[in-house]
């Protein structure tokens, strides 16, 4: 008896999934310790013991009073610092130290965040079947997507992938590589998760690098976790966006924008005064480009996930695209309750979206709207840039 030939064609199709990548569980964590940016300055130069930097000081508390944040969460104390002196200096070395603290809290915390994810989907942890985790800091072997598994009790056989030193634009980035393996990989459930924690980066002040002191005033720490699979299992998984399409791209001309460099002093932070005018001059060109497939050219008619690189860069781009304030107040909430949480804030964004939009009574998880937009800005000058698609608010457990 002979059997009909089995096309590549066949084998490929059985493969790919039916539907688009969907999001369906978010889940978010940060470290107990809360600092209050009014407070802030004083705190920072007392620990770092820089207060006869009094003019710097003074220019300290007032980038902080401009960032619009309210409040961070950092996991490192003043007990870690007394502990570990060389960190509160700017040029001392202290990688070791740094790494010590990171290698162990990167995937505790992003196991807090995934955690809370993997409750809200409410299926058998077994079903996952990729792993994307993404840190800027911690770089070790095996690494924290190793020591997830572990902590999670995720399946050995679980697919992984492990990205460090990415930046602030990839909470964008492993959307859109969760979205590549969910769609094609039938039935595939990919745990996407993202943990930062500002060890590798805090540093006392110094007069000759002030870019450094833009960091110390906006970055804080968080994790989160998002479930993103394809052709959901209605009732039992519940979507919450669709993503549509993905892209990345180098701004022109931006190079050295951003910029972060590990050395013996830890990870050195560079950032140039003309990041948020590089980003509002190319808004409206990544826009159309991105939703021209879709004839939608009134960027008021979409909701906004954009990543708090700080407030000059969202007000830039309002005021270039003419949006609402309505259209960011998700992002400038997560702004001023977080901090820039590098690549987690679009994830928290994410989740503040769906929430706030049940809370207000909206219809769809997109604060009513069906379609939105997620941007993700970091080193390079890279964007990553996410067409959504939001879902009716009743496929959202209450």
């Amino acid at each position: 008896m002979t059997t009909g030939k089995v096309t590549l064609e066949a084998v490929r199709k059985a493969q790919r999934a039916e539907g688009p990548a969907t999001v369906l569980a978010i889940g978010t964590a940060t470290p107990a310790n809360c600092v209050y940016q009014a407070d802030y300055p004083d705190y920072y130069f007392r620990v770092t013991k820089s207060e006869h930097l009094t003019d710097l000081k003074e220019k300290f508390k007032r980038i902080c009073h401009k960032s619009m944040i309210r409040k961070r969460y950092m996991h490192l104390t003043e007990d870690i610092l007394e502990e570990n002196p060389n960190m509160s200096s700017y040029w001392a070395p202290s990688l070791d130290a740094r790494q010590d603290i990171l290698i162990q809290e990167i995937p505790k915390l992003g196991a807090e965040a995934a955690e809370k994810a993997l409750k809200e989907w409410g299926q058998p942890r077994s079903r996952i079947t990729h792993l994307v985790f993404c840190t800027t800091s911690g770089v070790d072997m095996p690494g924290a997507d190793y020591q997830l598994i572990k902590l999670l009790g995720l399946c050995p056989s679980v697919n992984r992938a492990m990205m460090y030193h990415q930046g602030c634009f990839a909470g964008g980035m492993v959307l859109r590589l969760a979205k590549d393996l969910a769609e094609n990989n039938r039935g595939a459930r990919v745990l996407i998760v993202c943990s930062e924690i500002t060890v590798v980066t805090f540093r006392g002040p110094s007069e000759s690098h002030l870019d450094s002191l833009v960091g110390q005033a906006l970055f804080g720490d968080g994790a989160a976790a998002v479930i993103v699979g394809a052709d959901p299992s209605e009732p039992a998984e519940r979507p919450l966006f669709h993503l549509v399409s993905a892209s990345q791209t180098i701004l022109p001309d931006s190079e050295g924008a951003i910029e972060g460099h590990l050395r013996e002093v830890g990870l050195t932070f560079h950032l140039q005064d003309r990041v948020p005018q590089l980003i509002s001059m190319n808004i409206e060109r990544l826009l159309e480009d991105a939703f021209a497939p879709l004839g939608i050219s009134d960027w008021n008619s979409i909701f906004w996930v954009a990543h708090p690189g700080g407030p000059a860069i969202l007000n830039m781009v309002e005021a270039k695209v003419g949006l609402d304030k309505a259209r960011m107040c998700a992002t400038r909430h997560i702004l001023a309750e977080y901090g820039n949480m590098s690549s987690v804030c679009v994830l928290f964004i994410l989740d503040e979206m769906r929430n706030r939009s049940a809370k207000d009574g909206h219809t769809t998880t997109g604060e009513g709207m069906e379609w939105g937009v997620l941007f993700g800005f970091g080193p390079g000058l890279t964007v990553e840039t996410i067409v959504l698609h939001s879902v009716p608010i009743t496929t959202v457990a209450a």
